[in-house]
């Protein structure tokens, strides 16, 4: 009874009501957009790093992340590769030889950082095969490069068109190679796209002088949950010979981005509160509003025998039932808008260049947990139980003489 009582009291001001679960119901769609839109950025982010070059682990020497030379190869590259081979949580893995050097062409050169790579396998490490956007993909032949499209725009060359590598040599002597452009690629990080170039792995070994040498393995788990435990056995496992190894996750590989993730986590907390307090000074003044209405009928409630505890808890379920009325609405809406946003992604093309520059790229996609749809469809209903605790103390507090001869 007192919950159909609450509820009808609701409606006795259906416009107060209204404009109240309007509120409410808005501020659950800008919860779940900006939720989504949020998690979207940061994660596509971390996603086009992984994909563009990172991979979710790397091995190397001890200390060639910190300082990568040539002289900081692997002490062991084929013990690492039956380690690889051996463990069931790895998806794929791909040899490099990393180092830095200089590309010049006809009209100009650049400081690139130049990737030796296993064609085959590191299609299935990185995204860079499906990024080409020009020519063809390496094949292992000898003089095949793939250059970034801003390197390509900066030494002004095209498919075809020839290039020299130079770089220091494992002895310390220039080593150079003439390469000829056999693709170009795009990534969604124009950074990363001014100075990346791919050769085959044998073709960097010879013109670098590294015979069997390798710089690090990229690895794909089949589960980033197993990282973790992944990084352990193989640690226990390589380093078990005496030799140190450095692997590393892509956390460790990408603090910044990575803290970026935590870091959104806190401000949608921070966005929630802004929310929950406008909120709470809608439900307030919609509750005292109501409680002061009905004066004279909460003293004749009193007086013919409810009790204050009775009293309190229908003030209560009303702002409760609106809560919650305007919380379901509202998320059903905010998830209806959020499919299409999805599925299509938002479109900010006219800002590509400073987008790229953050790697995130023209399209942004939504992403929406259910951790999310559950924090809004719990928090709102705590907000407006409490945003109805002074109002109903305010109705408790009423004399049933004063309150009945209140005009």
């Amino acid at each position: 009874m007192l919950l159909k009582l609450a509820w009808r009291n609701l409606w006795r001001n259906s416009r107060r009501s209204l404009i109240v679960l309007l509120s409410i119901v808005v501020g659950q769609i800008a919860i779940l957009l900006y939720d989504s839109l949020s998690a979207g950025m940061i994660l596509q982010m971390l996603d086009n790093q992984i994909g563009a070059h990172v991979s979710h682990m790397q091995i190397h020497k001890a200390g060639f992340n910190d300082n990568q030379i040539l002289q900081n190869y692997l002490p062991d590259a084929e013990r690492v590769a039956q380690a690889l081979q051996s463990d069931p949580a790895v998806a794929h893995f791909s040899k490099r030889v990393i180092c830095f050097g200089i590309l010049s062409s006809a009209t100009g050169s650049s400081g690139i950082n130049m990737i030796g790579i296993q064609p085959e396998a590191e299609s299935q490490i990185t995204d860079i095969k499906s990024s080409m956007i020009d020519g063809q993909y390496l094949s292992g032949g000898r003089g095949e490069i793939l250059i970034g499209k801003r390197l390509a725009e900066k030494l002004d060359v095209s498919i075809g068109d020839k290039v020299v590598a130079m770089a220091s040599k494992l002895d310390g002597e220039v080593g150079s190679e003439l390469f000829r452009v056999t693709g170009i690629f795009r990534t969604v990080d124009s950074e990363f796209d001014k100075t990346a170039m791919y050769v085959p792995i044998d073709n960097a070994r010879e013109m670098l002088g590294l015979g069997e040498h390798l710089s690090e393995f990229a690895v794909i788990a089949k589960n980033l949950d197993a990282l973790p435990d992944l990084k352990k056995r193989l640690e226990a496992q390589l380093n078990a010979s005496g030799e140190t190894y450095e692997i590393l996750t892509y956390r460790e590989l990408l603090p910044l981005l990575v803290m970026q993730v935590d870091v959104y986590g806190q401000a949608v907390i921070i966005f929630y509160a802004i929310i929950g307090l406008a909120m709470v000074f809608g439900i307030v003044n919609a509750m005292l509003m109501s409680v002061f209405e009905r004066i004279r009928e909460f003293g004749v409630l009193m007086a013919v025998g409810m009790r204050a505890n009775r009293l309190f808890r229908m003030v209560m379920l009303e702002a409760l039932m609106l809560g919650m009325v305007g919380t379901v609405t509202g998320v059903v809406i905010g998830y209806l808008l959020y499919l299409p946003l999805a599925s299509a992604g938002i479109d900010l093309s006219a800002f590509s260049e400073g987008l790229n520059s953050f790697g995130v790229g023209t399209t942004i996609y939504p992403r929406l947990f259910a951790s999310s749809i559950i924090s809004a469809l719990l928090v709102v209903p705590v907000i407006a139980v409490l945003a109805a605790v002074y109002p109903a103390m305010k109705a408790i507090r009423l004399t049933p003489v004063d309150a009945v001869r209140h005009a």
